[in-house]
């Protein structure tokens, strides 16, 4: 990440981008989906353009207009909108970058180009070393791994740079909070941010019982619906479901979630508690014990 106004903290949504049936861009939902996350789920961050957005199954002419009504419809209502800008062409990561910024967008994330992959594998530690003399705006990274070990290593090498260390993994979000994760971006939090929000409350006044029986919660859901088949079109179906707002089929080559799935997610979040009929109305999700 590049270039944000403070340092990013807290629950970043990794928005969806809301299609017609015909797989158009529908541009006209994102101002209410502004107002579902600030009011409803209590998110104000925002991760544009990446894989849960179908970001590289766009058009460089559909990111910058998506782009650009996020910022648009968020302004005086988001805190900070980062814009991904990875391609397979550096060039074209580069013109997105400068986009970005004549925008107003509040900093940057990009993926390097990964058609032609390195042959070992480095660590993120190990990316950062240093990287502030090659890239003097970077401010952070979203970590979406598993090792821990790699995590707590870039924390702790790094505790002195004040960079936002932001975790990838929603289901293992507590377990980062303790390494140190200073906020995260996800998916889950366009639909579980409150709930998310809780745990991350019960953490900071270190009722750990509360928020460890939160990070449960959470994961018996996705647990449940990974175990289904779990992927972009799935979160679209379950975010139309929660929220009310129509969030369309998923582009081509990815196919629309069965209607057995949204069946079943509905009534697992019924089960949880996460769900009544009149949260289902009004695009709200509830507590959970």
């Amino acid at each position: 990440m590049a270039s944000p106004k403070k340092k990013l903290q807290g629950l970043v949504a990794a928005t969806i981008t809301p299609m017609t049936e015909h797989g158009e861009i529908n541009f006209s939902v994102i101002g209410q989906y502004v107002d579902y996350l600030v009011e409803e789920q209590g998110v104000k961050n925002i991760f544009v353009n990446g894989t849960t957005g179908e970001g590289l199954s766009l058009s460089i002419s559909e990111r910058r207009r998506v782009a650009e009504e996020w910022v648009t419809k968020g302004r005086n209502k988001l805190d900070q909108i980062v814009i991904h800008v990875g391609a397979l062409s550096l060039k074209e990561s580069q013109e997105l970058a400068q986009h970005a910024a004549e925008i107003g967008a509040d900093g940057i994330a990009v993926i390097a180009p990964f058609f032609l992959k390195p042959w070992n594998k480095v660590r993120a530690e190990e990316v950062l070393g240093g990287i502030q003399e090659k890239i003097p705006t970077f401010q952070g990274l979203k970590f979406s791994d598993t090792d821990l070990l790699d995590f707590g290593q870039c924390v702790d090498q790094n505790r002195q740079r004040q960079f936002a260390f932001l975790f990838g993994v929603d289901e293992q979000l507590l377990s980062a909070l303790v390494m140190g994760a200073t906020g995260a971006v996800g998916s889950t939090y366009n639909y579980l941010g409150k709930k998310t929000n809780q745990m991350l409350e019960a953490f900071e006044r270190k009722d750990f019982s509360s928020a460890l029986n939160h990070q449960f919660c959470i994961q018996r859901f996705i647990n449940f619906v990974v175990k289904l088949g779990f992927g972009v079109s799935q979160t679209k179906a379950i975010m139309t479901l929660v929220s009310g707002i129509p969030m369309g089929p998923p582009r081509l080559p990815l196919q629309k979630a069965s209607r057995e799935f949204t069946d079943n997610a509905e009534a697992k979040l019924r089960s949880l508690d996460f769900l009544s009929f009149n949260d289902l109305k009004d695009g709200n999700l509830g507590a959970c014990s």
